[in-house]
């Protein structure tokens, strides 16, 4: 809250309750009221009733809440932040709580239901003081200008807000639905909640904060992405040699079970078994050679002879 903002608020609290008591004590712009209502601008130039009519709808909460937020949510969809909106909630609930509570409270009859010329109509059974088109045009308008990011943005959203707040207010009054007195309040109402928005800006970053949070929670908790599935452990499986055969361990390797399409492994290596080989047939290369295959050292000894051969 910066000391301009201060001053500002300061003034339009002062210029709020100078109103009020204005019309209280029955003022002179109480009797401004009763002259422009007798006046009946909307009978001098009738032309501009049918264009006002319409123009005044700028003014109504319903139509401009959800222009507005329409706008404002896009832009917490791009910025990746509920600022926008939780903003624009917090004043129009100020804009109900202080303007609501100022209407009940003061009870003003409107022109069109007033009873004696220049009472202040005070007290009775209205609720047009202060005038809620005039201060939901200034809220709901002048909140883009609040939220704005660069000057010149700023700038161009607060001209344009307070062309309509002017002219919805001024609109009331050519219609006749509201004395100047309730848009005159009208503006300071919506003003001061504008002013007074920096200092809930904390506590909107607290709620920003929580919802996000609770937001994250719920998403892990409802996720419709499922946990990844870790891979079963694979046991490796021994399996026994029986004695015998070449070959009757690989079958019996072979007819062990799979386990997940995995075979089991191998314990140790394969026992040696040695075998004997095919004997090998025809003469010996010379005469005195052994045979292969023979008994050791049978080609050592000479041939016997055969008895009586010589």
């Amino acid at each position: 809250m910066s000391r301009v903002r201060m001053s500002l608020l300061g003034t339009t609290a002062v210029f709020y309750a100078a109103i009020v008591g204005l019309v209280l004590s029955t003022s002179w712009l109480v009797h401004l009221d009763w002259q422009v209502m007798l006046f009946r601008p909307y009978k001098q130039w009738p032309e501009l009733h049918a264009f006002l009519d319409y123009f005044v709808v700028l003014g109504q909460r319903g139509p401009t809440a959800a222009l507005i937020a329409a706008w404002l949510g896009w832009r917490s969809w791009r910025q990746r932040t509920l600022r926008p909106l939780l903003v624009m909630g917090c004043a129009l609930l100020l804009l109900n709580l202080s303007v609501g509570a100022a209407k009940l409270g003061m009870g003003r009859e409107g022109p069109h239901y007033a009873n004696i010329v220049g009472s202040n109509e005070m007290f009775l059974t209205g609720d047009i003081f202060p005038s809620g088109h005039t201060a939901n045009a200034v809220v709901t308008w002048g909140i883009l200008a609040y939220l704005a990011t660069t000057p010149q943005a700023r700038r161009i959203l607060s001209v344009m807000a307070a062309i309509f707040a002017l002219g919805v207010g001024t609109t009331t009054v050519y219609l006749g639905t509201h004395w100047v007195s309730d848009v005159l309040l009208g503006w300071a109402a919506g003003l001061l909640i504008l002013l007074a928005l920096p200092w809930f800006e904390p506590l909107l970053a607290r709620v920003e904060m929580r919802v996000l949070t609770d937001r994250d929670r719920l998403w892990e908790r409802f996720s419709l992405r499922e946990p990844k599935r870790a891979a079963p452990a694979v046991t490796p499986v021994a399996v026994g040699v029986r004695g015998g055969r070449e070959g009757e361990d690989a079958r019996d390797t072979e007819a062990a079970p799979a386990l997940n399409g995995l075979r089991p492994a191998r314990y140790g290596p394969r026992p040696y078994r040695p075998t004997a080989g095919p004997r090998p047939t025809g003469p010996p290369a010379h005469p005195g050679a052994p045979h292969p295959g023979s008994h050791p050292g049978a080609g050592d000894r000479p041939p016997v002879s055969p008895a009586g051969s010589h």
